[in-house]
């Protein structure tokens, strides 16, 4: 508030010395020898402070004074400014240009009298998309377009929310054009540096992944765009259209940079180690800093400039201290990081005494803040890769520690082996004994397994064998009286022939024993018996197919065939109220263990068989069979409509030894052998089941073997 209150003070003082002076104010001679020439002491400065005058208000005012700068220093405040000077075009060219070399103005509005009438001839700054300025440049160009030997008046409204500033040269077109490629140069430089620092910290970090270098990357982009931004070249290519963030982008790059700038420095100097405290300061600086960007941005732009001002003020002169605090406690890499830090709040320091007018406005002042940026990344980089010396030497060390605690501890370990390898062979011979024994129960269950699974073949063969056989000797007794009828009848006719006795009598005796009713009857009884013979046979083929248990040889076998014996094999548990439906589908041989899919359909069976008679007594059972071909597996499907079991049981199903039956009823094995079978067929199974619906098992087999081995290999 001081600040500004002198401000009015001294332009009211120039105020008054400007009207003394008015007389003096003459128009300003311009020549090609000229160019370049700074104007700002031939010029008159109106105040506007409620920012409302027009251009013709403002022609019409008395309250102009003569400019007693020679690069004006507008202060900060929300006070518009008019400019009145007058150009007389001495030099060859008609075309004259203003430059302002400022690029944090918001607004210019340049007129011209014509007649004494105030004409806009352009609008330029910060609030003025680069495509509507009269030159595509950093800075701003106005264009006066002064007839030869010509003299024009102009009025020139300055707006800004930030420190105002206002350097105004004249320029030769030519001579315009040569300094925008200097500077343009100068910017392109700048960039290039900042980028080959950036890409070559990249592979530093690539290199040595330390998460230093990555952050330090993301502060050199930062430091490079905002620096780019302050000369005027950001909004021009970065953000050309966002005129809204531009009038705020030098307050958001220069916060974003300074919190990068203090993670960076925590990172780098290890503040946390050497200064425990800056965990908790650097932290608050950052959010007074996000605080003073905030208030500028609820309606309060000027207030939020102080404080960002004092903000960064503060938190430069924070880091350099902690990083000399760091440095002063023993860790080198802060060094590079102190004098960087130093050389950087030079230029920073030049900039803002510049913007205060404690300092001229020169080339020197204008670009000490971007050599600063650029020294600083330059040392920094320096810095970080003597920082892999010092990660170096600090491995070397902790290696040389971990060396010698190694030969500490080797020599305890060698101590300690003699008692170690005499407990393991003690352990390792109760192991193998366990394992022996184990092996033989194993095999021993197995075999058990087995027993019963040759006990139930034995007594499934057994009772299918002696039903056709039952059938055969049942018939045996009315098949041999009717022989003998027959055979009577036979006698009657020879001795009929032989002895000459009646033929009238033979036929009595036909018609007494009822030869065609028992011819009949012994061609049924010869067709049951034959029918009862293929019966018998297709046990005894489908026990020859079934009965490959052992097979230990790899095969080409018919699948359906395995089923249809394996439901012969079990008949007599598939009689009494089940209903078995097969669907079948024609496939080609299958290459496999015969023997032991046929162990693995009879468990699956078995178990199915179990669980529909547990739900459904002796009728109402329904197992399906289905097999089918689906992209060079064989898929076989096994339904019921039994019990069903719960999550619980599907989880623990092919556990060895887990079993649901009661004690006696089964072991525990079968399941398990099922999945070692199908593993061994490089197979799958999947089992779908629900309480009180049922359940289905589905086993997928490789058509090939040879195939799936070559895949695996």
């Amino acid at each position: 508030m001081a600040r500004v209150l002198f401000k009015y003070v001294f332009l009211s003082f120039l105020l008054l010395l400007g009207r003394a002076l008015d007389a003096a104010i003459s128009p300003i001679p311009f020549s090609d020898s000229l160019n370049g020439r700074s104007i700002g002491l031939n010029t008159e400065i109106l105040m506007d402070p409620s920012g409302a005058l027009n251009a013709v208000q403002a022609e019409g005012s008395a309250g102009f004074h003569t400019c007693m700068q020679d690069v004006p220093n507008l202060g900060l405040s929300r006070t518009a400014y008019w400019v009145r000077f007058t150009v007389t075009n001495e030099s060859h060219s008609p075309e004259i240009i203003l430059k302002v070399p400022s690029a944090e103005i918001e607004r210019l509005d340049l007129y011209v009298l014509r007649s004494g009438q105030p004409e806009l001839i352009c609008r330029t700054g910060q609030a003025v998309r680069p495509d509507d300025r009269p030159f595509m440049d950093g800075e701003y160009g106005m264009p006066l377009n002064i007839p030869l030997q010509g003299t024009s008046t102009y009025l020139l409204r300055v707006h800004g929310l930030k420190q105002l500033l206002l350097p105004m040269h004249l320029n030769t077109e030519k001579g315009y054009s040569q300094d925008k490629d200097l500077r343009s140069l100068i910017a392109g430089a700048l960039f290039g540096i900042f980028l080959v620092m950036a890409l070559y910290n990249l592979f530093l970090y690539f290199s040595v992944r330390d998460i230093s270098y990555l952050i330090y990357v993301m502060y050199i982009l930062l430091v490079c765009v905002t620096q780019l931004n302050f000369l005027g070249y950001a909004q021009l290519y970065f953000w050309p259209s966002a005129t809204a963030f531009a009038l705020r982008s030098s307050q958001v790059l220069t916060v974003l940079t300074a919190a990068a700038a203090g993670i960076f420095m925590h990172q780098f100097t290890r503040a946390s180690q050497f200064a425990p405290s800056s965990r908790y300061l650097t932290p608050a600086f950052v959010a007074l800093l996000f605080g003073g960007l905030g208030v500028g941005y609820v309606g309060l732009p000027l207030l939020g400039y102080k404080i960002l001002q004092i903000s960064v003020a503060s938190f430069s002169t924070y880091l350099l201290t902690i990083a000399l605090i760091c440095w002063w406690r023993g860790f080198r890499p802060a060094a590079f990081f102190s004098v960087a830090w130093a050389l950087f709040l030079v230029g920073i320091t030049a900039f803002v005494l510049k913007d205060m007018g404690l300092l001229p406005y020169t080339w020197l002042t204008k670009y000490l803040m971007p050599m600063g940026s650029v020294a600083e990344v330059v040392l920094l980089s320096f810095g970080l890769a003597d920082k892999i010396n010092v990660l170096r030497r600090e491995k070397e060390l902790s290696q040389a520690e971990a060396l010698q605690t190694a030969m500490e501890k080797e020599q305890i370990i060698l101590d300690q082996n003699v008692t170690l390898e005499r407990k393991v062979n003690e352990r390792t011979q109760a192991l193998q004994e366990s394992t022996d024994h184990l092996k033989r129960t194993q095999s021993q269950l197995v075999s058990a397994e087995k027993m019963a699974s040759l006990g139930q073949l034995t007594a499934g063969i057994a009772h299918e064998i002696n039903n056709p056989l039952n059938f055969i000797s049942s018939n045996i007794p009315p098949l041999k009286r009717d022989l003998l009828d027959l055979k009577e009848v036979l006698e009657a006719y020879r001795k009929a022939s032989t002895e000459g006795l009646d033929i009238r009598t033979v036929h009595e005796l036909e018609e007494r024993i009822g030869v065609d009713f028992t011819i009949k009857e012994v061609q049924d009884i010869m067709g049951c018996i034959e029918e009862g013979a293929a019966r018998t046979s297709d046990i005894v083929r489908g026990l020859r197919t079934f009965s490959r248990l052992d097979e230990d040889d790899l095969k080409f076998a018919d699948i359906n065939e395995g089923i249809r014996s394996t439901l012969v094999v079990l008949g007599r548990q598939f009689h009494d109220g089940l209903e078995v439906q097969l669907s079948l589908s024609e496939m080609p041989e299958v290459e496999c263990y015969p023997g032991k899919l046929n162990q693995v359909f009879m468990n699956t069976l078995n178990n199915a068989a179990h669980a529909v008679k547990q739900r459904h007594g002796r009728s109402g059972g329904k197992i399906e069979i289905s097999s089918r071909i689906i992209e060079e597996m064989v898929q076989v499907t096994i339904t019921d409509n039994g019990t069903g079991m719960d999550q619980r049981t599907q989880e623990r199903l092919f556990e060895p030894f887990f079993t649901t039956k009661g004690v006696g009823e089964g072991t525990g094995l079968g399941l398990s052998i099922v999945q070692g079978i199908i593993e061994k067929h490089f197979g799958q199974i999947t089992l779908k089941s629900e309480m009180g619906q049922g359940t289905t098992f589905t086993f997928k087999l490789p058509l090939r073997q040879d195939a799936v081995m070559a895949k695996r290999a």
